[in-house]
């Protein structure tokens, strides 16, 4: 289990790779919310989180869980890609890396725009709800993307 935090400008490492299930529920809840979303930076550092931890131990299957509504909402770069644009090129990078995932969509309220959905796509991920989270239903969905993931990589 790791944590990575994108918010404000950056994305950060909150808590690297571990086996304690119980620090990340510790970090989990200290997380502070809201502000901008640098999205593309979350996925490019879960992208070399990744990659360290694949050198470290090739037999690993990583699994990507992003929680998001899928908003980009970090400021635009004067002549560059919108941020939608560089979190969809680095949802890309990840899924041609063979990063199996799961996109968590919080989004809120009574207007939804379905960018959370959109990512997954981008990241040939499994788009969930927060309503469709429960114990049961989220094993069974690690088990349904960690065969996915096994057979795309086969392939």
């Amino acid at each position: 289990v790791g944590l990575i935090t994108f918010r404000g400008a950056d994305a950060e490492l909150a808590l690297p790779p571990t086996s304690s299930v119980d620090a990340a529920a510790v970090r989990l809840e200290r997380l502070s919310t809201g502000g901008r979303t640098p999205l593309a930076a979350g996925l490019l550092k879960a992208r070399d989180v990744l990659r360290v931890e694949r050198l470290r131990d090739p037999s690993r299957r990583p699994l990507l869980v992003v929680v998001t509504d899928g908003r980009a909402t970090e400021a635009r770069r004067s002549g560059g890609a919108t941020p939608v644009e560089r979190a969809g090129r680095a949802a890309r990078m990840l899924a041609g890396d063979g990063i199996a995932s799961v996109v968590v969509d919080c989004e809120s309220g009574p207007v939804r725009l379905g960018l959370a959905g959109a990512l997954a796509r981008e990241l040939r991920g499994t788009p969930v709800t927060l309503d469709e989270l429960r114990a049961d239903s989220v094993t069974a969905l690690v088990r349904d993307v960690r065969t996915v993931s096994t057979s795309r990589r086969a392939a």
